[in-house]
């Protein structure tokens, strides 16, 4: 969440980046979140005095007891007790506002950064960079989710008996292609010196705060009611939360941390030809980086991750683009994010395999995740960053449609030793 700092020092400049992400009411949000805050502030003062007082007072009794002075002490002491009983009254006026301040400064999303284009939606969007190679398919050819029939790769029909439609059931040469893929990108970030964690995938109510899933996307994470547990939509979610209430010593920054999860998104509202196959899913594999970092030098970390992913997309020999979301586009936490889209020769469209964003200090506010800095030992708020390095089912989708053959489909070079096979085709061993 936004800093009171930021708020009360800088209040033009939060509004119009609040406007810039089209955040209805933002004038009147943060009005909100400064008159709550000074309610607060009145309370803490007041109550500060309060106890001030009482200190004295009650210095005075035990001299007066000692000088005879009975009836001056009690009077002394009916004093104090009115003055608990106003503090009392203070301390839950304080704490209802600090409640109720939380809560607002929660549904305020987080502002962009001035590199943000202006913009309301996908159209908006900005192409920074293409790159990857170009593909020539033969005659007729098909969508992945045909090839996937063809080969017997992906049964969606099976995922729908199992569990419902957006549950793909991978068999045979697909399963050990998505295993390669999992195995690569973990050694491609490894190599890039991330330590590799291995979180759960089920995460508590405050985890889902801390990174700002809740409240934004309540609706679309999968809820276990009876024990108030959340499946998690991004490994981002349990990865980020390990450094909750943490302080971390200036030395230990960039931390650097990659994980691979399944991700579970329920995507309500969503469907058309843009759902079909592996287009979108409400349970994916994923490989996710996540950067832990100080606020002078997250910026050079955000550009590592850029490099990251597309080296992975390069080695994986797919045609890609690069965009630099407007503010409209972006997601409720994101200062700043850059999506990466591979090209489906087959469906003639592009796909979304990644989101790397900077997060400035808006998940490590709500997190309380802080730094004591080297120099004057100070603590400062981290900057949190993550991407996805990579999301696999546009991948597969990806590598199944461009590199499709009258033999089969051609595995990329960097898989091949993965895999341990060239060519995806009816042979299912």
């Amino acid at each position: 969440m936004l800093t009171l700092k930021l708020i009360n020092e800088k209040t033009e400049m939060v509004i119009k980046g609040l406007e810039k992400k089209h955040f209805s009411g933002a004038k009147e949000a943060i009005e909100n979140v400064q008159n709550i805050d000074k309610r607060r502030r009145e309370a803490q003062t007041q109550l500060d005095m309060n106890l001030s007082e009482s200190k004295k007072l009650a210095a005075q009794i035990g001299a007066l007891m000692k000088q005879g002075k009975k009836d001056e002490a009690e009077a002394i002491k009916a004093e104090v007790a009115k003055l608990k009983e106003t503090s009392k009254a203070l301390q839950e006026e304080m704490e209802a506002a600090q409640n109720e301040l939380t809560l607002q400064l929660c549904a305020i999303p987080n502002i962009p950064y001035d590199i943000v284009p202006e913009g309301t939606g996908a159209e908006d969007n900005v192409v920074v960079k293409t790159g990857g190679m170009e593909t020539e398919l033969p005659q007729n050819a098909l969508p992945h989710w045909e090839l996937a029939k063809k080969y017997n790769l992906i049964d969606f029909d099976l995922g729908v008996k199992i569990t419902g439609a957006g549950f793909p059931v991978y068999r045979g040469k697909g399963a050990r292609l998505q295993r390669a893929l999992i195995n690569f990108f973990l050694d491609e970030a490894r190599k890039s010196g991330y330590e590799e964690i291995m979180p759960p995938t089920v995460v508590n109510e405050a985890s889902g705060y801390g990174t700002g899933q809740l409240p934004d996307k309540e609706g679309q994470m999968y809820h276990c009611n009876l024990d108030d547990f959340y499946l998690i939509p991004t490994a981002e979610v349990p990865v980020t939360n390990i450094y909750r209430d943490v302080i971390l010593d200036e030395k230990e920054l960039p931390i650097k941390n990659c994980a691979y999860t399944q991700c579970f998104r329920r995507e309500a509202g969503s469907y058309g030809k843009d759902v079909r196959g592996l287009n979108r899913l409400h349970e994916f594999s994923k490989v996710e980086i996540v950067r832990i970092d100080t606020p002078e030098h997250s910026e050079q970390s955000h550009q590592e991750m850029l490099a990251h992913v597309e080296g992975l997309l390069q080695k994986l020999e797919l045609p890609y683009r690069i965009l630099r979301l407007c503010g409209g586009d972006m997601s409720f936490t994101a200062a700043v994010c850059y999506d990466f889209e591979v090209y489906s020769e087959a469906q003639k469209r592009w796909l979304e395999v990644s989101s790397v964003s900077n997060f400035d200090t808006y998940q490590a506010n709500r997190l309380k995740c802080r730094y004591r800095r080297a120099e004057d030992k100070k603590t400062e708020i981290c900057h949190t960053l993550n991407g996805s390095a990579l999301a696999l089912p546009r991948i597969v989708a990806a590598i199944m449609e461009n590199n499709q053959t009258p033999e089969g489909i051609r595995i990329p070079k960097c898989l091949v030793p993965y895999c341990g096979f060239e060519i995806l085709d009816d042979q299912p061993f």
